[in-house]
């Protein structure tokens, strides 16, 4: 075994293995919190851990008894501090996986994946309502699901169960709809319910222009594999959240083959 004296240390391969784990799972936990306030509750609790740890190191026993109170109590605190950005790290983990990736593991757990004509069919619609929302600077909000079951979704809002068509998309967006506040839930090629209610996301670095459409998009692509669509009131620009990741002032050009190549294939958008 390859060992390394550093005066009165031996460090192997597997501790400096373990070393690097350790650094690149802080390094990711950061990532995730930097820019919010949790990102200074988890710098706060590493400086009190490592002051632990010297503290042990020259043992003062008393203080290291309080101490170690302090960190098991800290770690359930934790817990609930963290618990957004847990759930975060745990859908990157998921998304990530070869295995939630694969198409055959995808076709045989839900369903398999559509047609090119059968979603073209399905677009059409959709990217013509958009385009009329746009020049009438209306709102939207369309999230067009994949393989995730929306039905939880659904259930927030009334539900439709209707043929996809751009009138009908309109007559819902119209600002003298009831049905209008909300997003429109499409699964199947069919419009399942309107009026949903969509998490939000709550990523601090979005733009401050951005407003509660897009940040309740990019969370319902955090929370699912949807696409959806966010038809700006104020501009009528055009924007896509798929994979925690927003597309903004798409043309609608850029909107239908964006939509295209991501319901037809398993894979995360290509740029």
């Amino acid at each position: 075994m390859l060992t390394i004296h550093l005066g009165f240390l031996e460090v192997g391969w597997l501790d400096l293995l373990d070393v690097l784990l350790v650094a690149l799972l802080i390094y990711q936990i950061y990532n995730i919190v930097r820019g919010s306030v949790a990102s200074r509750v988890f710098v706060g609790y590493l400086l009190v851990y490592l002051f632990y740890l010297l503290v042990k190191a020259f043992g003062l026993n008393l203080l290291t008894t309080i101490l170690e109170y302090f960190i098991s109590v800290g770690a359930l605190a934790l817990i609930i501090i963290f618990q957004q950005e847990i759930r975060r790290f745990l859908l990157l983990i998921g998304k990530s996986t070869n295995v939630a990736n694969s198409r055959l593991f995808r076709r045989w757990l839900s369903r398999t994946t559509g047609q090119p004509e059968a979603v073209t069919s399905t677009l059409r619609p959709i990217i013509d309502a958009c385009k009329s929302l746009s020049t009438e600077f209306s709102g939207g909000l369309i999230a067009i699901g994949k393989n995730d079951d929306l039905t939880k979704f659904a259930q927030s809002g009334e539900r439709i169960n209707a043929d996809i068509s751009k009138l009908l998309l309109l007559s819902i967006f119209s600002q003298y709809s009831p049905l209008h506040d909300g997003a429109v839930l499409i699964s199947d090629g069919r419009i399942i319910a309107a009026r949903c209610i969509l998490p939000v996301s709550d990523d601090d670095e979005l733009p401050s222009a951005l407003g509660f459409r897009h940040r309740a998009a990019l969370g319902m692509s955090e929370a699912t594999d949807a696409a959806v669509i966010a038809v700006s009131e104020e501009s009528g620009r055009l924007t896509l959240a798929v994979n925690g990741e927003l597309h903004i002032g798409l043309t609608l050009a850029e909107l239908s083959e964006r939509l295209m190549r991501y319901l037809q294939e398993p894979g995360q958008i290509t740029q």
